[in-house]
């Protein structure tokens, strides 16, 4: 299986100090920087854009995880892709019948692409471009608040795209986003997981680094 991988979301950082934010995050042991993009439209929220990205670049060398939570995602990843975006992710639900075309535009802009699919989004609705992504981003809570309750019923998911990766021979990352936890990490990583998205877990931590290393390794 592919290597274990913490992606803070800076959705739950201080936003008056997310310079500083992202930098205790590298020296704690992240291994990406996940950054969820808001539209207000997609869904209710409006977070931030492509300056907030270029801003956090500036502020460390780890891996920037951008998950576009946004409709016409293709006018929007070229800016996120210049900005300094590792890896870019769009929503199936997104992009309708664009989904191959955005993800080559992602390719093609230099960065990682990837895939994402609501709780109540079966994976067959994207059994046709999974070999075009780098990343599967499973949500486990529906898009566009912090802070909820982790859905139980998407770990089917998760190992059934485990097992098409595994019978294919390909490594590819499978990353879950949303309400998890220093007690329910183990059973998502079981499922096949290997990206694992945490906001407040982390950033409400007493000790952020040993919350970091145990959602790792437990």
């Amino acid at each position: 299986m592919n290597e274990i991988k913490i992606a803070p979301s800076v959705l739950s950082a201080d936003f008056a100090a997310m310079g500083s934010e992202v930098e205790r995050l590298e020296k704690c042991g992240a291994d990406l920087i996940h950054c969820d993009v808001m539209d207000g439209t997609f869904v209710p929220k409006i977070t931030f854009g492509c300056d907030m990205i270029a801003a956090i670049r500036r502020h460390t060398f780890l891996p920037l995880d951008v998950h576009l939570m946004v409709i016409n995602p293709q006018n929007q990843v070229r800016l996120f892709a210049e900005a300094g975006a590792s890896t870019i992710t769009v929503h199936r639900e997104a992009c309708g019948e664009d989904l191959k075309n955005v993800l080559r535009l992602i390719k093609n802009c230099g960065a990682h692409c990837g895939v994402v699919i609501n709780p109540d989004t079966s994976l067959k609705e994207v059994y046709d471009c999974l070999d075009m992504c780098d990343t599967l981003l499973i949500m486990s809570v529906f898009p566009g608040l912090g802070g909820q309750r982790f859905i139980e019923h998407v770990l089917p998911k998760v190992e059934e795209a485990r097992r098409i990766f595994d019978a294919q021979g390909i490594e590819k990352d499978i990353e879950i986003d949303g309400g998890i936890t220093e007690e329910n990490v183990r059973r998502i990583k079981d499922a096949g997981a290997n990206v694992i998205v945490t906001g407040n877990t982390v950033f409400r931590s007493k000790d952020m680094a040993a919350t970091i290393r145990n959602l790792k390794t437990l």
